[in-house]
């Protein structure tokens, strides 16, 4: 269950889909934001191994990731596409914000709603 991350899908003209998600935390709440970030980038790095990259290159999914500041100033941050581990830096002051925008073909598309968009019990 995602307590952090909604996922909003669009769905392009070649059937890839990409789902956006946005959260903004106190820092307090980063290292559970960072945890679910990462378990969802883990799911996705061991699901779909050795397939992460441009879809138009081939690949079966991808990811941009992006962080930054109540002024909007970028954060430091860091993923590892091998194994899905996620470090992500609090804001010095204010609220974190941290964009995820996952993208794949159908047979990524499938799995990921299955396992992170599926109602509980359905």
């Amino acid at each position: 269950m995602l307590n952090y991350l909604l996922f909003d899908p669009t769905e392009d003209e070649h059937g890839h889909v990409n789902w956006d998600a946005m959260a903004s935390v106190t820092a307090a709440r980063v290292p559970a934001l960072q945890a679910e970030v990462e378990q969802v980038l883990r799911w996705a790095c061991t699901a779909f191994a050795g397939r992460y990259g441009p879809l138009d290159e081939g690949g079966d999914w991808d990811v941009d990731l992006q962080a930054q500041d109540d002024d909007g100033q970028p954060l430091p941050f860091g993923w590892q596409p091998d194994t899905g581990e996620v470090r992500l830096t609090a804001a010095d002051h204010g609220r974190t914000t941290l964009t995820l925008s996952l993208s794949g073909n159908a047979q990524f598309a499938q799995a990921f709603e299955a396992r992170w968009l599926a109602e509980p019990g359905a």
